[in-house]
């Protein structure tokens, strides 16, 4: 049951990660015609996207901790590795780069910059969903 639950949280946090940068904000820009009206909800909706991978991040964290017992080696280790990631990208990238956007201090850097953490979040989300959603070996 607990594997479930953890497997549901890593498929809410790489759903949520794709839904809002891969669909929502991109129609937000495409949709609204106003960049600066678009941008602040995008801003908006990255933050909550922050707090998403912040309490995904940490269930998960907590439920890898408890598998690995004493002593955390394979792939409980290799997980938490790849969530403390995520979760060092999600906040770098809300309270060092948004407000480096939002002030529009060298946008074209830090936009660059932000879009490419928001990447990396993404892949190491998926990566632990694919791990996790593997067969486990009989």
């Amino acid at each position: 049951m607990k594997d479930r639950i953890a497997l549901l949280l890593a498929a809410l946090w790489w759903g949520s990660l794709t839904t809002i940068g891969f669909l929502v904000v991109p129609m937000l820009f495409a949709k609204l015609g106003n960049p600066s009206v678009a941008g602040n909800f995008a801003g908006q909706l990255f933050a909550a996207q922050t707090w998403i991978a912040l309490g995904c991040g940490l269930v998960l964290l907590v439920h890898y901790r408890a598998q690995g017992g004493e002593r955390i080696t394979g792939a409980p280790r290799a997980a938490i590795s790849v969530i403390v990631v995520a979760l060092l990208l999600a906040l770098l990238q809300q309270y060092a780069v948004a407000p480096r956007i939002l002030a529009r201090d060298n946008l074209a850097l830090w936009h660059s910059v932000g879009s490419g953490m928001y990447l990396l979040q993404w892949i190491c989300a998926g990566i632990l969903l694919w791990r996790m959603g593997r067969p486990a070996a009989a």
